[in-house]
């Protein structure tokens, strides 16, 4: 019954509805100038989408309107109300950004004088998304994509190097003859070779967490497990062993991703020596400022490696994981350090950091993956939309 339901909501708005609205909207010119931004879930704007906004507000020539629609978050009354607010925002757009898969966005029929451009939230091509999972647990039927596309409208996506296009037009499903997957990129990642940003983060977490006492930063920052909508967060790394080994030398962040509702908690005891950061600070602070970085299949650690810092991919349950979301490189060879499965193999790394830590690794994964993250990509972008809109 529920999903007989979902069916036929699904069907009335993203067929009927969002569409009509749109069309209703479309009545008045499009106003070139004007660039909306879309969060899908989150409450405010995302780091994916800050910095380009930022950029463009400075430029003083772009009237912007920011939607974050939280549409895993509201009741689907409320949830209708802020699509409509959107759509009348949309039809007169002349630029739509986006940083995560949209029906609403793909429903329509877009206007021809509007450019629709698709950031994405990640660097590289880590664990599969959108198409490329509809023959896994973790995505849903290559046929209900389909009908019902995340990804469809775009007239770019941007990405941060050559090397991964072909993942992004699999996911997205498009054509590759299109041209509209290009290397254009990652705006966000432009923060990262500006020094002024840099000395902001230090002084944000120097500010918020004078306990670190110049020891170095570790961050933990695992990605989720599960559905989006029923996210959750490992408990495996040992923080009280981590505290016993490392606590006089190193502090440790921990970062949950953002959709995960319910987090452990920090033990009592080492609370001089690790902090959930989670609603602290932003990804982007917490990467400039890490010495070292232990992940497990989050895509983060293509911007991570844009420091050519030591990487410590957490992985003690790699095969499931695997089998549930999947990867679109093998694992073993694209990760540049040591895959482990316990707390005491990070610390055994950590503690042979001089002679075990290879950086040309590093650099080799940072010119694969991220060879048109290069502090420009904002410009670029900005030089697309304005070309197109011309």
């Amino acid at each position: 019954m529920r999903n007989a339901i979902k069916r036929v909501y699904l069907f009335l708005t993203l067929k009927i509805w969002f569409p009509l609205l749109y069309r209703i909207y479309s009545r008045k010119p499009v106003e070139k100038n004007k660039v909306i931004f879309i969060e899908a879930n989150l409450p405010e704007l995302s780091g994916s989408l800050k910095y380009l906004y930022q950029q463009m507000e400075k430029r003083g020539s772009y009237v912007l309107k920011i939607h974050c629609l939280k549409e895993l978050y509201l009741s689907r009354l409320a949830f209708l109300k802020k699509e409509a607010e959107c759509l009348r925002d949309a039809a007169t757009a002349g630029t739509i950004f986006l940083c995560e898969g949209s029906r609403l966005v793909s429903c329509l029929t877009p206007r021809k004088e509007t450019t629709i451009v698709q950031v994405w939230h990640g660097c590289g091509a880590f664990k599969k998304f959108g198409f490329s999972t509809s023959e896994l647990r973790f995505g849903g039927s290559r046929e209900e994509y389909l009908k019902y596309s995340y990804y469809g409208n775009y007239n770019l996506v941007t990405v941060s190097s050559a090397e991964v296009m072909w993942a992004y037009e699999e996911a997205m499903n498009i054509d590759r003859r299109s041209g509209i997957v290009q290397p254009l990129g990652i705006s966000r990642t432009d923060i990262f070779f500006r020094e002024e940003y840099r000395d902001r983060a230090w002084e944000h977490v120097k500010r918020i967490l004078p306990q670190i006492r110049g020891r170095k930063i570790i961050l933990y920052a695992p990605t989720f497990r599960g559905s989006v909508g029923k996210a959750r967060t490992p408990d495996e790394l040992d923080i009280p062993a981590l505290e016993k080994a490392l606590g006089k030398e190193y502090f440790l962040l921990v970062k949950h991703h953002p959709v995960v509702a319910k987090r452990p908690p920090i033990p009592e005891e080492v609370s001089d020596f690790a902090a959930d950061v989670t609603e602290t600070f932003d990804i982007e602070e917490l990467l400039m400022i890490s010495d070292i970085c232990i992940s497990d299949y989050s895509s983060l650690i293509f911007e991570y490696s844009l420091f050519e810092r030591p990487m410590i991919f957490f992985a003690f349950d790699l095969e499931e994981y695997g089998d549930w979301r999947g990867f679109y490189y093998d694992y073993d060879e694209l990760t540049p350090g040591p895959v482990v499965r316990t707390t005491g193999e990070i610390i055994e790394f950590i503690q042979k950091l001089d002679t075990e830590f290879d950086i040309e690794k590093v650099r080799a994964f940072k010119r694969k993956y991220m060879s048109a993250c290069d502090g420009h990509a904002t410009d670029r972008l900005i030089k697309f939309i304005t070309e197109e809109t011309d």
